[in-house]
């Protein structure tokens, strides 16, 4: 195993969000926690998942250098988890902590960008999201890079916006 390396930001997590990237070096490469690349190299599409939300963005997304903007990003990853969590607790769900947050590659104008979300725990009142961004560019020579991960919690709530349970798995 090669040398860790860490950027964490800690704090009180009301009303703000801790974003971290941690990953290893593994023949003088960067990789994440699971191995991928950091660098943005080629990247494969998750074997037999479907993408809860694909999303091409546009110029009026861009920062003055061309790239997606990173809060853009963060807005669609918070949809495509809430997407699966409101799934998981059949109804209403409000965003409670991004937990983890990793920009791997800029995200560029035009690029098809897939989202791929899975519940990875269930708590009484909380249902926490692992969201997957991958970007398709290039249509003559597709190309896809994994261009970042998040991890987010949920809570369940009611019509009047308040906790409740998250009912049993069916």
């Amino acid at each position: 195993m090669g040398e860790k390396v860490s950027n964490e930001s800690g704090g009180d997590s009301r009303g703000s969000a801790s974003v971290s990237a941690t990953h290893r070096v593994s023949g003088g490469k960067p990789v994440d926690k699971t191995g991928d690349p950091v660098s943005g190299d080629k990247a494969a599409l998750p074997q037999g998942a479907t993408p809860i939300l694909s999303v091409v963005p546009m110029p009026s997304d861009a920062n003055q250098h061309g790239d997606i903007f990173g809060g853009w990003l963060m807005s669609q990853v918070d949809i495509a988890g809430g997407v699966i969590a409101a799934r998981r607790a059949r109804g209403r769900v409000a965003t409670v902590a991004v937990n983890a947050f990793t920009f791997k590659q800029p995200v560029l104008i035009g690029d098809v960008v897939l989202f791929y979300a899975k519940v990875v725990k269930t708590g009484r009142t909380s249902i926490t999201t692992d969201v997957e961004v991958y970007a398709q560019r290039n249509p003559a020579v597709l190309e896809t890079v994994k261009i970042t991960e998040a991890t987010l919690t949920y809570v369940a709530t009611d019509q009047g916006r308040r906790p409740r349970a998250v009912p049993p798995e069916t």
